[in-house]
């Protein structure tokens, strides 16, 4: 009895395994012939068999889910009504199903930014439906999120704030996390793009990884130059001081000692230049009594600005920007200090406070832009020969060009710029005539640099 026993559960075990061989064996067939006409785009081929082989046999590779989103969204491309809406919420289960049977080789916040996006792009659920996909993403993984991304993210929220369903401090609360999103990103791309910009003005060679790299920094610039744009105008008039000073007057009293709270809406006052008011006083003095920091150091300095005290005010400037921690805020203010500088017409000062900016913000195109006006300011002081002098603008010229390309926002006036710069340097004649071709000319006085004079 006991040997018919184990020779039958001998048969079945052998039965199961060969039936999970065989299952193996179709999920590899129909894996190999999908992910084929997957990577030849012949996508409706791939369809039916991506769909057998989520059914079938979910866990066999990660690919199935790679190559599926691929068949997806080119269906999703080129369907229209019911059918756009039934694919969408197909690629939606793919992801799930991606992030259910591979959770190690994914990442959820990419995951969930993409359900998030194709709700949005394809009219799928509520407004607040949608907000709260964005929302979930941004908590799980904000690294995660694109220009695109952040963009949609914030505008749902305004729109969510138009219907009276969030409130103005919501939108204001969210912008600032956004927007140091944003600047965070912009400065990561702008620190990799200044080192291969540095590299070819160095006259090194850039590989073609490194100039593959260059240009995916230049296009994201401008992605994200145009998204911190586009989030600025969405904000709108909900920022300007008719509406602040209302808003904040009505809460002050109960966030006298909130720090957080001093900083958020001092902030916002100081960039939207409502600092006449007697509120924005009321606020430095709270928040310098509660927490003396870099923020109430700049505000102190403003309303010495305002006073026309500016030796205090530069001093108050001096120490915010020490204490600062936030690489944005910090250039803002030594931006501040170098302008004042310029003003005087202290262009070596200038200078060093702008370079502080950029070192602590590589995409703050203005300081490379203020540096390039300067120079070409001192061309008629700079030189021993009209030759020299007038050389003085290739580089300003480098300057502007330089500006406009770590800051896309503002390429257009940048580009212009270096263009007339470079109208007012030595031509081609000029520079056959004095036999310069090649040259390095070392610029003197304040300046201190050399300038390689172009090949003809």
């Amino acid at each position: 009895m006991k040997t018919k026993l184990i020779l039958f559960l001998s048969g079945v075990l052998l039965s199961t395994g060969a039936l999970q061989a065989q299952a193996n064996q179709e999920c590899a067939t129909t894996a190999s012939l999908a992910y084929s006409d997957a990577k030849a785009k012949n996508y409706d081929a791939a369809y039916p068999r991506i769909q057998t082989l989520r059914k079938e046999c979910p866990t066999y590779s990660i690919v199935t889910y790679q190559y599926g989103e691929r068949v997806l969204k080119d269906k999703l491309d080129n369907a229209t009504g019911a059918e756009k809406e039934a694919i969408a919420k197909d690629l939606i289960e793919l992801y799930k199903e991606r992030l259910q049977h591979f959770p190690a080789k994914t990442e959820a916040g990419e995951v969930y930014v993409d359900i998030a996006q194709v709700m949005y792009d394809n009219k799928l659920g509520t407004t607040e439906e949608q907000f709260a996909a964005f929302d979930r993403a941004f908590k799980e993984d904000k690294a995660s999120f694109n220009a695109k991304s952040l963009y949609t993210y914030f505008y749902l929220l305004v729109e969510l704030q138009d219907a009276g369903k969030k409130t103005l401090q919501d939108v204001f609360d969210k912008y600032d996390i956004v927007i140091a999103e944003v600047e965070n990103d912009e400065n990561e791309m702008a620190e990799g793009l200044k080192k291969l910009l540095d590299k070819q003005e160095a006259g090194e060679s850039l590989t073609a990884k490194e100039e593959k790299k260059l240009n995916a920094y230049e296009v994201n610039l401008k992605a994200y130059s145009s998204v911190k744009g586009s989030i600025d105008a969405k904000l709108g008039q909900r920022a300007d001081c008719d509406n602040l000073i209302p808003l904040y007057s009505k809460d002050f009293e109960a966030n006298k000692t909130n720090t957080d709270w001093l900083k958020r809406a001092a902030g916002r006052m100081s960039a939207k230049d409502c600092t006449n008011d007697p509120l924005f006083f009321k606020m430095v003095e709270a928040l310098h009594k509660a927490e003396p920091s870099a923020k109430s150091a700049l505000y102190l300095g403003q309303l010495a600005e305002a006073e026309g005290n500016n030796s205090k005010a530069l001093e108050y400037y001096n120490q915010s920007a020490e204490l600062e921690t936030k690489p944005s805020d910090k250039a803002t203010v030594y931006n501040k200090i170098a302008h004042s500088y310029k003003e005087k017409g202290q262009f070596s000062q200038a200078r060093n406070y702008y370079r502080k900016a950029l070192n602590a913000k590589p995409s703050f195109g203005r300081a490379y832009l203020q540096i390039a006006h300067m120079y070409a300011q001192s061309a008629n002081n700079c030189g021993n020969t009209a030759f020299e002098k007038r050389a003085v603008y290739w580089l300003a010229a480098d300057y502007a060009a330089r500006a406009g390309r770590v800051d896309p926002s503002i390429s257009s006036n940048a580009n212009e710029t270096a263009a007339a710069y470079r109208g007012r340097a030595p031509q081609r004649s000029d520079i056959f005539q004095e036999d310069m071709q090649g040259k390095t000319i070392n610029i003197g006085c304040w300046i201190g640099e050399s300038v390689r004079v172009p090949n003809l």
